[in-house]
């Protein structure tokens, strides 16, 4: 347990790696730390996408910010949600896997980093070298075609591990009081949200870390240019509640894509429809001179019927 405390002591992430393999017998050791994470409800609704291809990883590291260490870490997984298996366990006894789709991506987003986490540790532990990538969000599409995921999963981040050319010191963490709270959530002062600015000044090489927060998090930065494809990525693998994935896909070949169902409204709107009635009774009309299509069922899934049944060329403007 020392041996631990002191690990986490001076723990920091690496990104230049030798070119050497794990020593023998220890990707079993990393892969065991992984398999024997917590999970929710027995069901391990995670899964660990090693990628040993050159080729494959270069891909990667192109969608992903072009990320080097992806290319020269000895080992280098994709941390994957995944509720695929799941279902299918689940059909092959009979059963029929429920409508959960917004618990299923919490739960299998948390086993993914239960796992990816007990993997880093264990390899920490052993003496190697590790970062988290979460860049794999800017490529996401095309990363889950080339490694032809199928629905029900989708990545979390990526896991490089290997043996590092580097010792960086451990970077700055926010005040302990301002992330850990007692029975109630506590809200922040100015004078708190302050000492976070301080404390995490290091962190950057012009001591402003306003200026990294703005990049990633602010009106125009990095996580609202993810969030796009995101939608729709996450909407196509099955995790959005009001469009049915197979409809999405019939949609993409009339290029239209939605990740919501706020989305769809707005492609209808753009291709052209002056009107959209959504009924009690459980169907969508939608309109425009001098046309209409009706599609049945919940809302979101009604209205990709209907915009399914006019012409391509009319839809898209």
């Amino acid at each position: 347990m020392s041996d631990l405390y002191e690990l986490y002591q001076r723990r920091a992430s690496v990104r230049k790696f030798k070119p050497e393999p794990l020593r023998e017998g220890d990707l079993d050791k990393l892969l065991l730390a992984a398999q024997r994470a917590p999970t929710d409800a027995t069901a391990q609704m995670y899964s660990l996408l090693r990628i040993s291809n050159p080729a494959l990883r270069k891909e990667i590291s192109s969608h992903s910010g072009q990320n080097p260490h992806i290319e020269t870490c000895a080992e280098f997984f994709l941390i994957l949600a995944d509720v695929y298996r799941l279902r299918r366990l689940l059909e092959r006894r009979g059963g029929t896997f429920g409508r959960w789709p917004r618990t299923a991506l919490h739960f299998a987003i948390t086993d993914a980093v239960l796992a990816g986490s007990a993997l880093a540790t264990m390899a920490e532990s052993l003496g190697y070298g590790i970062v988290w990538i979460g860049g794999v969000l800017n490529g996401i599409r095309e990363i889950v075609r080339l490694c032809k995921l199928p629905q029900g999963v989708i990545p979390v981040a990526g896991l490089c591990v290997g043996v590092p050319d580097e010792s960086p010191s451990p970077r700055p963490r926010l005040p302990r009081g301002l992330v850990v709270h007692e029975n109630q959530y506590h809200d922040y002062s100015p004078e708190e949200l302050e000492q976070a600015y301080t404390a995490m000044a290091p962190i950057t090489r012009s001591g402003d870390w306003y200026r990294v927060l703005e990049r990633y998090f602010a009106q125009g930065g990095t996580m609202e240019e993810r969030e796009p494809a995101y939608q729709v990525l996450t909407a196509r693998q099955g995790f959005e509640p009001d469009l049915p994935p197979e409809l999405l896909e019939k949609l993409e070949e009339k290029e239209i894509e939605a990740g919501s169902l706020g989305q769809l409204i707005e492609a209808a709107f753009t291709g052209g429809f002056r009107s959209l009635q959504f009924h009690s009774k459980g169907y969508v009309w939608v309109e425009k001179e001098p046309e209409a299509y009706r599609g049945d069922g919940p809302p979101g899934e009604a209205l990709a019927k209907a915009l399914l049944q006019s012409p391509k060329e009319r839809v898209i403007p």
